[in-house]
């Protein structure tokens, strides 16, 4: 048996995948820790819990890896993961990793790494997820409920990339193992684009008036953390936020056209997609 193993099966990446792979025809298997009793295909997997790991990837030649969220410290699950996945002859694996390196998180640089030096491991960096702006994300959660964007990153931009082509991206990768490949590739969309920017397409296309409001990384890291992320991983994302400000981040890459044929989406057909998640 032969088929792609999709960690994460039911999130935002995971699930179009599963759904564009089982389109062309390829053997997918959904992973995560609440699989669907009604998807046959659908498998438990969790990285707290080794013991799901072995049947996850039993039979599976490739695999998509989405590490552990929201954490400084992957490596410590993953490195076992991937030692796993190399015992089992997985030809091909595709790494969801990010464009935006979180500072005092070193062990996500040597997964990177441990993944490139895998027989066909490939890493995506992607950078931030327009699907940032749906709920339930705490970004969209503030616009939804008070119209308004808070934000540390100032006039920074972003390269934001839609999750339908990050996961179009990794569907070209891991439908035929063969396909030649690049050992890292950097995700984004077609332009940068800060939060106030954000702001303007979104009033542009749906007559939603949104706030831009600037406060400071610590205020934002505590933000994070009262949404429920980990105190030091909410700390380390806010620092981001100031790399963003200071011009660190703006990264644009055309490999969304490369890997699939076609430019990835505009943040204003993202905007034009989502017509009730604007309303007030």
């Amino acid at each position: 048996m032969s088929g792609v193993l999709v960690t994460g099966g039911t999130g935002t990446t995971g699930r179009t995948l599963v759904q564009v792979l089982r389109a062309a025809g390829v053997q997918t298997r959904a992973a995560s820790r609440n699989p669907a009793a009604a998807d046959p295909d659908a498998v438990r997997f969790d990285w707290n819990d080794p013991t799901t790991h072995g049947p996850a990837l039993d039979g599976m030649d490739r695999v998509f890896l989405l590490p552990p969220v929201e954490s400084v410290d992957p490596l410590q699950s993953v490195g076992p993961f991937l030692r796993r996945a190399q015992r089992a002859g997985v030809r091909r694996l595709v790494m969801l990793g990010s464009a935006l390196v979180l500072p005092n998180a070193p062990s996500a640089v040597e997964m990177a790494a441990q993944v490139r030096a895998q027989p066909g491991g490939v890493v995506l960096r992607s950078s931030g997820f327009m699907q940032n702006f749906l709920r339930p994300h705490p970004l969209a959660e503030h616009v939804h409920r008070h119209g308004e964007i808070r934000t540390a990153a100032g006039d920074g931009k972003l390269g934001w990339v839609d999750a339908r082509d990050l996961a179009a991206s990794a569907a070209a990768l891991l439908a035929d193992p063969g396909v030649d490949a690049r050992s890292d590739y950097l995700i984004t969309g077609p332009h940068g684009m800060s939060y106030p920017q954000a702001a303007e397409i979104i009033l542009a296309q749906t007559g939603r008036e949104v706030r831009v409001k600037r406060i400071t990384e610590k205020e934002q890291a505590a933000a994070y953390h009262a949404s429920g992320m980990p105190t030091d991983f909410a700390a380390a994302l806010a620092a981001v936020e100031r790399g963003i400000n200071e011009g660190r981040e703006e990264q644009v890459s055309t490999a969304v056209l490369e890997l699939t044929g076609r430019p990835p989406r505009a943040f204003s057909e993202f905007v034009s997609d989502h017509p009730h998640e604007w309303t007030q």
